[in-house]
């Protein structure tokens, strides 16, 4: 495919800072200008065409004024050099920036966590929005007071129900009077509102109601992962039988044991002073999810095999442990291990004290043969034969929040299922008078269901969810009895839904705009009319007041971390922003804000959407420019976008490399978060080949339109990262000069089955998969410098997994790789002193080779 330059006054806009003021403050229209001069797309001809590629629909009056304007602010920026010293350093040299943002009780108040100094503890903050400044430091003796972000309301709103410190508090809103209702040492948890005002919760396996009148208590359930007492009724062997024919003390032992059981529970059905919440689900289970109708009538419960049961974890060695000695830490299994996983369902009544199972067999493809294809091909690859049947299916409840969701009339039940295979989730209800699950809605996929766009809830009788199945996460409604409505379309995903009080209005989070925007939409279900409620650009969270009448939003851009706004829902009022908690120092820096470009793919008609990091005078030099490209971890995850990046050190590593004259690129390939469904499971089956193809377009793409040296670019990453550095410069040795590998996965038959199976199956089902996608098996490829930077306590990705790669290169006698281990680290790295040794090394990589 034809690369299309994109013209250099176009491309200039990468050079735009963060707009200061005097006072070294950032303003919101600044961030505004910036945002709307950030993107740009490589399939436009013309400076006007690459700037009118933005957020507001519309072209700008004067494109290339946009950019002299741009210039003359980054002027404002100091003139100091950016150091490895410095972007390592412990981040609160950055300021520390709003955390777990909520409202007050008020509508006018809002908190938020805030790291301390120095510390890894955190503080919770108050602010009212009247007040100046950022707020002040909940007093520790008032915390219990204001804690409360996800309290309960009752069904009158008068009165809130929250768990702090394992104990759980009443609040009165209209005075904030606060009552502890339980002080122990247990942990409760799970408090709620009943349908008759009364506050449940519970306790290990136990329920409790809690008179918020009397103060008395009453246990609803008793959950016992234990046999059912024996009623002298059970099965017996011949034997047995011939015991108790024969002897006639044992007969007259088991007639009493009969007649003592038979007493008991007639005195239960009888005298109503007598609890009949024991329920009982055999030995070596354990309880894994378990919700309570707000009636308190009924219960969902999920039973599974007790984790002692199943096969036994591995082990990691932490080497620098407090007593010298070398500390065995248990961690997680790998996917080879191939646990199959179900679960029991069962409806409590807690009323009669009966338990009836929900069978599964009601799911439409509950027993399908949904892997046949794969294992038809994994039996040929070997000489066999494989003979498909359909069989049940391992299914369990989502592992998803709020997975089974009560009705608030507490007389209809709601869940999400899925199988084991991955393939299938269900969104079912329970029919409570003939206790059996019917199925409302079934999403399949040949790749695999997402583990993000789960939600759902009920509005009026019906049920609202967020399903895929379009290609893109869309909002459906669905009445028990009809079929689904479509509420929202596009080439865009809608996330972090929320339904208004009044059952009228829809508000969530959606990338619209752009691929890499995210701003607040409201749809009205009655028209289904959907309208922006913010137009900050970059990226957006938000929170809605409990009156309903504002949005607290989270809001970055690509060279800002996240403050705090509020913006009223029904003003035509821009957003307000109401903390300032970044750094003098961070914002005098002289941050490069990348370009986002939508690079042409030469094997999809979506392009790749790419941050571009490019030097003063690029398309000057007389030599062609060095690049390095970083790739993305996670796979499942967007970097490309306009806002704040969870890499921020990896961003501001990429300035000094712009300062020391490289070009730096950092691409949303294949598998990337943002882009739909067909873009997420690309890599189904074989990791490592659709992301390396779009790595060696952007490869391509630099050197067409960034003067970039084709024999001077090099790449790094960590974990998915890692992973793919290595599979380019084993699979294709002449893409890159050098890489660094940073805690790196090296074969996936070792990796978590969570994540692994998603993508892969299993290694018994689809050993072709794991084989072509694990970079071990081609090691003999590596030609060119390869740095590797393993942290040693890492209980995501094991150490072991660079040991076997190590060894597998000595055997290979390969001599052009060296091995950085860092002992004290995780996965993500803390200490700051690790994170400098790991950059000191690998911007020696790049300065030595490229």
């Amino acid at each position: 495919m034809m690369k299309i330059k994109i013209l250099s006054a176009a491309i200039s806009l990468s050079l735009l800072g963060c707009v200061t003021t005097t006072t070294g403050e950032q303003t919101a229209e600044a961030v505004l200008d910036n945002q709307t001069e950030s993107v740009s797309t490589a399939s436009k001809t013309t400076v006007t065409q690459a700037v009118s590629a933005v957020f507001h629909e519309k072209e700008p009056k004067s494109p290339v004024a946009n950019v002299v304007k741009s210039q003359t602010v980054s002027q404002l920026r100091s003139n100091d050099a950016i150091t490895l010293e410095q972007i390592m350093a412990d981040p609160d040299w950055m300021g520390r920036s709003p955390e777990g943002m909520y409202w007050g009780d008020d509508s006018q108040t809002i908190l938020y966590q805030q790291k301390q100094l120095g510390n890894p503890l955190r503080d919770l903050v108050k602010k009212t929005l009247q007040t100046e400044g950022n707020g002040k430091k909940v007093k520790l003796s008032n915390m219990h007071i204001n804690a409360d972000r996800n309290a309960q309301l009752n069904r009158a709103r008068t009165h809130e129900v929250y768990v702090y410190q394992g104990n759980v508090f009443l609040k009165q809103l209209a005075n904030q009077f606060v009552q502890q209702l339980t002080y122990t040492s247990a942990i409760e948890r799970s408090a709620m509102f009943l349908s008759n005002g009364n506050v449940a919760y519970r306790v290990g396996d136990k329920f409790f109601e809690h008179d918020v009148n009397t103060s008395k208590i009453i246990e609803l359930a008793s959950l016992i992962m234990k046999k059912a007492p024996d009623t002298g009724e059970k099965e017996t062997s011949y034997i047995a039988k011939e015991q108790s024919k024969l002897l006639k003390y044992i007969a007259l032992t088991q007639h009493n044991k009969q007649l003592k059981n038979a007493q008991s529970e007639k005195l239960k059905a009888e005298n109503n002073t007598i609890t009949k919440s024991e329920f009982y689900f055999g030995e070596g289970n354990r309880v894994v999810h378990a919700s309570l109708s707000p009636s308190g009538d009924k219960m969902v419960v999920a039973i599974a095999k007790s984790k002692s049961s199943r096969a036994a974890s591995d082990i990691m060695p932490n080497y620098i442990a407090e007593d010298g000695h070398v500390k065995p830490e248990k961690v997680r299994h790998r996917v080879a291990d191939n646990r199959q996983y179900s679960q029991t369902l069962f409806l409590l009544d807690l009323k009669s004290g009966q338990k009836f199972p929900l069978s599964y067999q009601s799911l439409p493809g509950f027993d399908e043969d949904v892997l046949a294809n794969v294992k038809t091909e994994n039996h040929a690859q070997v000489g066999k034969t494989y003979q498909s049947e359909n069989t049940p299916r391992n299914i369990h409840v989502m592992r998803t929040n709020n997975a089974i969701q009560w009705h608030k009339d507490g007389k209809q039940v709601a869940l999400l299922l899925e199988a084991w295979d991955n393939k299938d989730r269900w969104l079912a209800s329970v029919n409570l008078l003939e206790n059996k699950l019917v199925s409302q809605h079934r999403l399949h996929d040949d790749a695999w269901v997402n583990y993000a766009f789960n939600e759902f809830g009920w509005i009026n009788n019906s049920l609202y969810y967020l399903s895929e199945e379009s290609g893109y996460s869309h909002l459906y409604t669905k009445s028990l009895k009809g079929q689904p409505k479509k509420l929202t379309s596009g080439a865009f995903e809608v996330s972090n839904v929320t339904l208004t009080k009044d059952n009228k209005r829809f508000i969530f989070k959606a990338n619209k705009k752009h691929p890499g925007i995210y701003e607040i939409y409201q749809l009205a279900i009655d028209t289904g009319n959907m309208t922006a409620l913010t137009d900050l650009g970059g990226m957006n969270d938000y929170a809605l007041s409990p009156d309903e009448s504002k949005l607290l939003i989270n809001h970055s851009t690509v060279t800002m971390p996240p403050e705090l706004y509020v913006k009223n829902i029904d003003k035509q009022v821009k957003a307000k922003r109401i903390t300032h908690t970044v750094s003098e120092k961070f914002l005098s820096l002289p941050w490069v804000a990348p370009t986002v470009v939508a690079i042409p793919s030469s094997y999809q008609d979506d392009p790749v959407y790419s941050r571009v990091y490019l030097p003063k005078g690029y398309d000057q030099n007389q030599t062609k420019n060095k690049a390095v490209m970083f790739i993305h971890g996670a796979g499942y995850l967007q970097n490309s976008h306009l806002g704040w990046s969870g890499y921020f050190r990896e961003f501001m590593f990429h300035s000094l490399l712009v300062q020391k004259g490289y070009v730096v690129i950092d691409m949303d390939y294949r598998a990337s978060k943002g882009y739909g469904r067909d873009w997420r499971t690309a890599i189904y089956r074989h990791m490592g080949k659709p992301e390396v193809e779009d790595m060696r377009d952007g490869v391509e793409w630099l050197i067409d339109n960034a003067n970039v040296d084709r024999r001077r670019i090099g790449t790094y990453g960590g974990s998915y990262g890692g992973f793919l550095t290595l599979m380019s410069m084993f699979k294709e040795p002449d893409l890159f000069e050098a890489g660094a590998a940073i805690r790196l996965v090296s074969d996936w038959a070792y990796y978590n089955h969570g994540y692994t199976s998603n993508i892969l199956n299993t290694p018994k089902d689809d050993a072709i998969a794991y084989e072509r996608s694990s970079p071990i098996y081609f090691a003999q490829g590596l030609e060119k410098p390869l740095l590797i930077n393993a942290p040693m306590v890492d209980d995501n990705v094991f150490f072991q997994d660079t040991v076997r790669l190590v060894q597998r290169l000595i055997e290979l006698e390969k001599q052009n790789f060296e091995t950085a281990i860092y002992p004290v680290e995780p996965h993500g790295f803390v200490q700051p002193s690790s994170w400098l040794d790991e950059y000191r090394r690998i911007f020696k990589l790049f300065e030595t080779t490229l």
